[in-house]
């Protein structure tokens, strides 16, 4: 699932490659302009450089994460759950758009098609509609910020996540708290989510059925991946993409799934890992050998 979204995303974001089109001024002056065609408002501010855009991502995360904290604090599930549906709502916009482009009118047929899709998500719980869509999510969610990073701060960005991610999982538990609080609380969780059952489960599942018109419940393990670890990669193959073509962008999510299988097969059943520390050592191994491949080999 995580290998198939980053494949969806890098097919999003090249729907979005920068073009660059001519514009005459009132003055018959004619300048370049680079535009991405992205919709709903969602196209980077010509008036910002790209380099100081990357304080402005730091910012909004650290701003972000701070918001949920006090909105869980004081138990606003209502509006968390309203932010959700206008982000994810949003996002899997951006990414039918990408599909439906030459269409007329593309970008409200898209988002005709997802806020259903959203209103199940948020406020119906469903295993298969909520796995579908975080497939298709992500790949929106990074459209938006590709445009706005170069390969040097997505490398600064990760090392930062990383450090994050390590003190959020393994030190203060915040993680953990908010990957509970969303699950049990909201019913909304940003990440795959994968319900299993267990031997000793299986033996009760089989019990109960024997037992006709009885009701049982029973506690199924979950197996669980949060949206930042996906999206992220995600974005590093993007920008890779654009400043090396497609097979370094190739390189870039074989490299964060194969480091992420690899936590999975090694790590412990019932323990909480930060996946943003392994994902980032294999995109920054994946782009030291495109850097050896292009300027070394050949």
């Amino acid at each position: 699932m995580f290998l198939f979204t980053q494949l969806v995303g890098l097919a999003v974001v090249n729907q979005y490659s920068p073009e660059i089109k001519q514009i005459t001024t009132d003055e018959n002056v004619t300048i370049n302009v680079t535009t991405h065609n992205l919709p709903y408002g969602t196209e980077p501010d010509k008036s910002i450089e790209q380099k100081d855009y990357f304080w402005v991502i730091i910012t909004s995360l650290i701003v972000a994460v701070l918001l949920i904290f006090f909105l869980m604090k004081f138990k606003a599930e209502l509006f968390l759950r309203l932010w959700f549906l206008f982000v994810i709502t949003l996002a899997l916009g951006i990414t039918f758009n990408a599909f439906l482009k030459p269409l007329p009118y593309s970008s409200i047929i898209a988002l005709a098609i997802a806020l259903p899709l959203s209103l199940i998500k948020v406020f119906n719980r469903n295993t298969l509609v909520h796995n579908l869509t975080e497939v298709l999510i992500y790949p929106g969610i990074a459209a938006i910020f590709v445009p706005l990073l170069n390969i040097w701060s997505i490398v600064i960005i990760f090392i930062i996540i990383s450090i994050y991610d390590v003190y959020a999982v393994w030190h203060s538990g915040f993680m953990q708290q908010m990957a509970k609080y969303q699950i049990k609380t909201l019913k909304v969780f940003s990440g795959f989510f994968i319900p299993y059952l267990g031997k000793k489960e299986k033996e009760m599942l089989e019990k109960a059925k024997n037992k006709k018109g009885k009701k049982i419940k029973i506690k199924v393990n979950v197996a669980i991946l949060g949206g930042g670890d996906v999206v992220f990669p995600i974005m590093f193959a993007g920008v890779v993409l654009w400043a090396f073509g497609l097979w370094a962008a190739l390189l870039i999510s074989l490299g964060a799934t194969t480091a992420l299988a690899l936590l999975f097969i090694f790590s412990q059943k019932g323990k909480f890992y930060p996946a943003m520390p392994f994902i980032s050592a294999g995109c920054f191994t994946a782009l030291a050998l495109i850097y050896l491949i292009k300027y070394v080999i050949f």
